[in-house]
């Protein structure tokens, strides 16, 4: 399988194992998907010490915790603390160019995975396994695993074009090394992710069949109402496909999820167990995938030494990293926890004065590597977590729900969108007290804010509503100024990477960079 990673999709596998070998048997081609899936949980397939990714510390190259920081320290929600590290300042203060090596680690990590899923596929056609006498029943499961490649693979160029726009394209039917790869357009990449949801979505395993961590037809769906909620952002104003985005929510929320009893136990170490809300999450275990990225990075990174760490399930742990802005405790009318249980933070100052110093400002407790019997979760050192982060769950597609109905969607009402929310609020309260009589748009936002801080919603939550660049909406040190400043329109686009832009004489600059 491929080991490393080097400029654009140029990518040849460099062990001695042949594909042949690798894809002789029923057994290989699940090996195989592994390795597709790993891609979303590991930074190498060798241990935690090494990355897939050249340029990047290998600590810092796993998918989730470059998009945790790109969708999270931009915004009003997160800052972080360590200030010497390459490219996090940039990140908390807006201020970040084409060079910022946490950008190019995302594109860099985003684009390796496709390249994964695209040998995988070419690997996996029907003329394949016929020529290597796999047939019948098992030829069937393997076409199951391409549906599921296909998803991992929109889901990453869904990525891309969130944040970058207009990305380099390749699919399994271009051959590796042969030109650079082309640029495509947001609008072509929007068309593309739509065209492959939709068709995989038949070729899936129906909603909750599947094996825990593995795709299903929630996911595909989950996904495509997530796209057309956002689609007047990718495809240009007066191109809302909201419609669609009640109607794909709706597919989700009658598949038969439900929310968890209790908010706090999604975001624990056993949230892999009797889990009905998650729809699709990445898996970790502290054993088996190892790194400091994921939840290790999340919980590590949120909690201090001086926050008794064990509490968190991570006695060697507590990094003291990232914590909120006081914007972020300001949108509970109560931030104490005491009555909408959401609102888990430690400290008792919310105002940062020096962004370096991470006991000013709430450190935000919502994951943890406790069990919800408050066991630690497997971990071998006291570092690692076995903590599952939720990418796609329940209460998102109720929230996406009640804005596409008020944004014109049609195949909805006023009246079920009010009654989501307030699901969402009867559980974070216990009981009706905490109930909305109305909704609008705004209620909404501010809802979304409360129920999945800390989840990597919250850039494009704000592009989406206008409030995440300019000067009309500012949070602490937005634009590097304590009080906050207007920072360029051109930043809701990250850059493509300047070393990419050297390798490949195919792409052009985002506009602004």
């Amino acid at each position: 399988m491929l080991t490393s990673c080097s400029q654009d999709l140029d990518l040849t596998p460099t062990n001695d194992i042949t594909a042949d070998v690798a894809y002789s048997t029923p057994e290989g081609y699940k090996s195989a998907l592994a390795k597709v899936y790993g891609s979303f949980a590991l930074t190498s397939g060798t241990g935690p010490g090494d990355s897939d990714l050249g340029g990047i510390d290998a600590g810092t190259s796993d998918f989730l915790r470059l998009y945790w920081n790109a969708q999270q320290l931009t915004t009003d929600e997160g800052i972080c603390a360590w200030l010497g590290d390459p490219g996090v300042a940039d990140l908390n203060y807006q201020t970040w160019n084409s060079s910022n090596v946490m950008l190019r680690g995302l594109y860099t990590r985003s684009i390796y995975h496709i390249t994964v899923i695209n040998e995988f596929l070419r690997e996996s056609t029907e003329e394949k396994l016929a020529a290597r006498g796999i047939s019948g029943n098992d030829a069937t499961i393997i076409g199951q695993y391409r549906a599921e490649a296909r998803f991992l693979r929109a889901y990453q160029y869904w990525v891309l074009m969130d944040l970058y726009g207009n990305p380099p394209f390749i699919t399994e039917e271009n051959e590796i090394g042969v030109t650079p790869p082309s640029q495509i357009t947001r609008p072509e990449l929007f068309n593309y992710v739509e065209s492959e949801l939709l068709a995989v979505q038949d070729l899936l395993v129906a909603a909750q069949q599947n094996e825990y961590a593995r795709v299903d037809q929630g996911a595909a769906w989950a996904l495509l109402a997530r796209l057309y909620l956002n689609a007047e952002v990718y495809l240009g104003q007066g191109n809302g496909k909201y419609t669609e985005a009640v109607t794909y929510a709706s597919k989700v929320i009658g598949a038969g999820y439900s929310l968890m009893d209790q908010y706090e136990h999604l975001f624990m170490a056993d949230n892999d167990q009797n889990n009905p809300e998650v729809i699709f999450p990445i898996a970790y275990d502290g054993i088996q995938t190892q790194n400091n990225g994921g939840t290790t990075f999340i919980i590590n990174s949120s909690v201090h030494g001086t926050m008794t760490p064990a509490n968190f399930g991570i006695p060697a742990g507590g990094w003291g990293g990232n914590r909120s802005r006081s914007t972020l405790p300001a949108a509970f009318d109560d931030a104490s926890g005491d009555t909408d249980k959401r609102a888990m933070f430690f400290g008792s100052n919310p105002n940062i004065e020096d962004p370096a110093v991470f006991t000013e400002g709430l450190a935000v407790t919502k994951f943890s590597n406790k069990t919800s019997s408050n066991e630690n979760g497997k971990s071998i050192n006291g570092t690692f977590v076995s903590t599952d982060f939720p990418l796609f769950r329940l209460a998102e597609q109720y929230l996406i729900y009640a804005e596409a109905v008020l944004r014109g969607g049609t195949g909805g009402s006023n009246t079920q969108a009010l009654a989501y929310l307030n699901l969402l609020r009867e559980r974070a309260y216990g009981n009706a007290s905490g109930n909305l009589s109305n909704i609008s748009l705004d209620i909404v936002l501010e809802e979304r804010s409360r129920e999945l801080y800390w989840e990597a919603f919250r850039r494009t939550d704000l592009i989406r509503y206008g409030r995440y660049t300019g000067g009309s909406y500012l949070w602490p040190f937005k634009g590097g100024q304590a009080d906050g400043a207007s920072t360029e329109s051109y930043r809701t686009l990250f850059p493509i990477p300047a070393a990419d832009l050297i390798a490949n004489p195919n792409l052009e600059q985002n506009t602004g960079y």
